[in-house]
């Protein structure tokens, strides 16, 4: 297998990351850990997966009109990624910023595996990300994803579902096919790239507390936004 990029360390800023299926509650808890970090007087930067201006047009219309096939798929989210990494992560990491990451290039690696990429052909393609410094797994039993799904009354989107794939004609059931592919690749990637796993079926007070106590270490002796400025 390729390696997936050099450490993060070689950076004056920190990277963050934030992975896990959908409805596992890593978006909340990533926006709520960027708010505390900059109460603190750090210096953050948050970016989301699929922000890149360069190709989120052509990839929404792609997925309207179903052209998207697995490796056109892959392709346009790779390139998604690179253009988000050297405008959006790679300038706040040079600059000292702790960059929070709602989800990475595992992302792909799993959505990819899960639709018949090759996985080493998929990790070549993103050999300059460097690895994060931390990377949190928000785990999560698929049925629990479904039912925060229907709680919040959020419509399961076509490749969500993985409907892409004819798993089946009933969404639901394709939903939980799909996304259980998803989460047997994140576990898989939980132990070969350190992960640390968070049981996101926990309050949201627990875990976040969970993640301010993990991060302690990595945080300490980090500059804030105002000893930057005195060291200036």
């Amino acid at each position: 297998m390729a390696d997936p990029g050099t450490p993060a360390q070689g950076y004056p800023g920190r990277l963050i990351v934030f992975e896990g299926l959908d409805g596992s509650g890593k978006s909340t808890q990533a926006r709520l850990l960027g708010k505390w970090l900059q109460s603190r007087g750090y210096r953050v930067f948050h970016t989301e997966w699929n922000s890149s201006e360069l190709v989120s047009e052509s990839i929404r219309r792609g997925k309207k009109k179903g052209l998207l096939t697995p490796t056109t798929f892959s392709l346009l989210h790779a390139t998604d990624f690179a253009d988000r990494f050297e405008r959006q992560i790679l300038p706040p990491l040079r600059a000292g910023y702790l960059v929070v990451c709602d989800r990475y290039s595992f992302t792909a690696f799993a959505r990819d595996e899960a639709r018949g990429c090759a996985p080493t052909w998929v990790r070549n393609l993103y050999l300059f990300a460097p690895k994060p410094d931390r990377t949190y797994y928000f785990r999560v039993p698929v049925d629990v994803t479904l039912r925060r799904k229907r709680a919040s009354r959020s419509k399961i989107s076509y490749y969500e579902a993985g409907m892409d794939l004819g798993l089946s004609d009933q969404t639901e059931e394709s939903y939980r096919r799909f996304q259980g592919r998803l989460k047997q690749a994140y576990d898989r990637m939980a132990r070969t790239e350190r992960f640390t796993i968070l049981d996101a079926r926990g309050s949201v007070e627990t875990i976040q507390q969970s993640l301010r106590a993990d991060l302690a270490p990595l945080l300490q002796g980090f500059p804030t936004g105002e000893r930057l400025q005195h060291e200036g």
